[in-house]
């Protein structure tokens, strides 16, 4: 079963300060380690959410809103990974999701490079650009309320379209929060907290999906995580 785990965005991050080497160097070595064991289905940071938008669909209209964005309900209930040439490509995709899903909010960020953060150069002729497009969890969301037929294949659908034009590169959907762990590690101690969560308000700084047996098996890479990091918060969630 794949889980994600999510850590919190802090005030350096936002403020996109690169990470100092013995940091990079930390958390290559736990990625690297996590690669060899065969479980990493995919990871990656945020960058800050200045260069991000935030999308608001209410009554089959759009809002868009440029980042920096103002903590509100930050609980996430799925996303999608884009790559595509600018944001407003980004925006245009994830216009179309707005339009099967109804009443959403949507944050869109792009998702940090090795040469964002001062490791080697952009490959030269390289025009994409990896961006996240993450929807807030909502009632039916958190109670695991399946979405209808109808929502499902027009999804499908547009998945298909955005695949076979090279633009989607993975699309999740996050079980209830009903079902996950809050962890927050500090001074070198672990607290564990269960779902259901009644509120997220802090950004998302990155994640690691990984494919294990059960949760019990995410705990091993959250201490790891944690020693590589420091203090931090975070939650794990299955996806489904």
């Amino acid at each position: 079963m794949k889980y994600i785990l999510m850590h919190r965005t802090d005030a350096l991050c936002e403020a996109g300060v690169i990470p100092s080497p013995e940091l990079i160097g930390r958390v290559g070595a736990m990625m690297g380690d996590i690669a060899k064991t065969g479980i990493l289905v995919d990871g990656g940071g945020l960058r800050a959410s200045s260069l991000g938008v935030r999308l608001n669909f209410t009554g089959g209209t759009m809002r868009v809103t440029k980042g920096p964005f103002t903590p509100g309900n930050e609980l996430p209930g799925g996303f999608g990974i884009f790559q595509v040439e600018s944001i407003d490509d980004a925006i245009a995709w994830t216009k179309r999701f707005g339009e099967i899903l109804g009443d959403v909010e949507v944050d869109i960020r792009p998702l940090a490079e090795a040469w964002d953060i001062g490791i080697g150069s952009k490959p030269e002729g390289l025009k994409t650009t990896r961006y996240m497009a993450m929807h807030k969890a909502d009632s039916k969301s958190e109670a695991g309320a399946p979405p209808t037929p109808e929502v499902m294949a027009a999804m499908g659908n547009l998945m298909g379209e955005m695949a076979q034009a090279g633009v989607l590169l993975s699309a999740e959907g996050l079980a209830p929060s009903s079902q996950g762990v809050r962890f927050k590690y500090a001074d070198g101690k672990r607290t564990m907290t269960d779902g259901p969560f009644t509120e997220s308000k802090e950004l998302i700084a990155g994640f690691v999906i990984l494919d294990v047996p059960a949760m019990q098996d995410m705990l091993p890479w959250a201490d790891r995580y944690a020693e590589a990091i420091g203090d931090i918060e975070f939650d794990i969630r299955p996806l489904g």
